[in-house]
């Protein structure tokens, strides 16, 4: 394993010191499951609670963690201590584990799985960021006597100082298998993936056109902390206007994205809904999907047919919009976002508040939308559900949660939404087929196998669709060519283009 590897785990930021003082009540956050006060930080004590949360209800970090942060009244430099603390060791949590059992005498599994989530915290701070030895410590170990007692106490307290004496090279170096031997191994503990993500993720490299030798620098975006990202909705707000003062610039890649420096909430496009927190790569996929071209005219009869929880279904609905104001589209244009969850379907109705033109929210399974509406639509977006893969980053738990069984088990249900897609459109209309994984099981392979024998659909240069997006922007340091895939389909990667890694695939079906 070459030691360039460090550069590319999550650098060690600022020090930044929490609020001192026990959390005042259960209503912030400051409560262990039975019931009793954290001896913590309130930073601390959310980012434990997000683990704990995590490991015993399946909960994901990035939908719990703003409510406790609310609760907790964290804003500014304690809010972003719980989050690097909660993010980073999720994120961290198969190195982790292993430098953990090393400074142990036990498995990991023989640990109590609360004292585990807190050494965890305790190993982040002690290998990657700027919080004293002495401090990490002595608050992980308060944190465990206060949920588990003082012999669990002082059981943590040997095991940190054990941590404590080597820094993270140090120990990858005592604790990685062989990379000659096991180089998926090692690749696995020093980045922090389970082995078959590593391999899967090799795979789609070699599948579309990268050199293997990109994996390193791949698993180890997965562990940056990821750049918050606004989509302004066209006719409701600009890229101007989040870019006004200092809190944002634009985007790298959509022509539509600012990326922000501050807390969303502080811009009113945002807290008014016309601008949207949404990753430029899902921004790139909408504005695919709106911008290919269609045999015969667009009358703007969309479908969005996995809409939840509403991020794309809003682009594409303030385009529409957009379209219909400048008389493009008649005044039976409209959006249709269909979503099988209730409680996601009311999420894309929130997100659809703001857009001024028609829509409708339906709560049905998108298999049965095909064959329901044949050929009704000119547009269909159907980002299916997957192992979410591509956006590893930003949902640091799903590296942990998912199985290699899940790509079987979830390939039924995407060959069927996109057969459902194919039948939805119209003749000469357009199904754009998405998903935020790279892996060629979720990707290429459920297009080829729904298209194979059928000569009605054909499939339309995806690449070059979004570089007329694009346009004249350009990554830094890659040059004029901004490679997008290695044949008709769209793969974005985060090491590459720094959005998540989403695929994309225009189809059309034959006029």
């Amino acid at each position: 394993m070459s030691k360039q590897a460090p550069a590319g785990r999550p650098s060690r930021p600022p020090r930044q010191a929490g609020k001192s003082g026990r959390a005042r009540d259960s209503r912030e956050g400051s409560r262990p499951s039975g019931g009793r006060p954290l001896a913590v930080d309130p930073a601390r004590a959310v980012a434990y609670e997000v683990l704990r949360a995590v490991t015993e209800r399946d909960a994901y970090a990035n939908l719990i963690l703003p409510g406790m942060l609310r609760r907790a009244r964290l804003r500014g430099r304690d809010a972003g201590l719980a989050t690097e603390l909660a993010y980073g060791a999720l994120r961290g949590r198969g190195s982790y584990d292993a430098i953990i059992a090393a400074g142990t005498d036990r498995p990991v599994a023989e640990i109590d799985p609360a004292v585990l989530d807190a050494l965890r915290l305790g190993a982040h701070q002690l290998l990657h960021m700027r919080v004293p030895p002495h401090a990490a410590v002595s608050t992980t170990v308060d944190l465990v006597r206060s949920v588990s007692g003082p012999g669990a106490s002082r059981f943590a307290n040997a095991v940190l100082r054990r941590v404590g004496e080597r820094d993270v090279d140090e120990w990858l170096a005592r604790v990685a298998p062989d990379a000659q031997e096991n180089p998926d191994g090692n690749l696995a503990v020093t980045y922090s993936h389970p082995e078959w993500i590593v391999r899967g993720l090799r795979d789609a490299l070699r599948g579309t056109g990268r050199p293997a030798q990109e994996l390193p620098e791949l698993l180890a975006s997965h562990n940056a902390r990821p750049s918050v990202v606004a989509a302004a909705l066209p006719g409701l707000s600009d890229v101007a206007e989040l870019t006004e003062g200092p809190h944002a610039r634009p985007g790298v890649l959509s022509p539509v994205a600012a990326v922000l420096k501050g807390a969303p909430d502080e811009i009113a496009a945002i807290r008014q809904g016309r601008a949207r927190v949404q990753d430029e790569g899902s921004q790139l996929v909408a504005l695919g999907a709106a911008a290919a071209p269609t045999t015969g005219p667009d009358r703007g009869l969309w479908l969005d047919l996995c809409a939840g929880p509403g991020g794309k279904a809003a682009l594409l609905a303030a385009l529409l919009s957009e379209r219909h104001a400048a008389g493009l589209v008649g005044d039976d244009a409209e959006l249709v976002a269909v979503e099988s969850a209730e409680h996601r379907a009311g999420l894309v109705q929130q997100s659809l508040a703001a857009i001024r033109c028609a829509y409708d929210v339906r709560v049905r399974d998108g298999r049965t939308v095909g064959e329901a509406e044949p050929g009704r639509y000119d547009r269909v977006l159907v980002d299916v559900p997957c192992t979410g893969l591509g956006a590893l980053r930003r949902r640091p738990e799903s590296r942990w949660r998912r199985a290699p069984s899940d790509l079987t088990s979830l390939a039924p249900l995407q060959r069927a939404l996109l057969e459902s897609a194919l039948a939805a459109v119209r003749p000469g209309g357009v199904v754009a087929y998405a998903t935020c994984s790279p892996h060629p099981a979720e990707t290429r392979m459920v297009v080829d196998d729904v298209l194979r024998g059928r000569d009605d659909v054909e499939r339309l240069d995806s690449p070059g669709v979004l570089r007329d997006l694009i346009g004249s922007r350009r990554l830094p340091g890659h040059g004029d060519e901004l490679f997008l895939g290695d044949g008709p389909a769209v793969q974005l990667w985060t090491h590459l283009h720094g959005t998540d890694s989403m695929f994309l695939s225009l189809l059309r079906r034959r006029a």
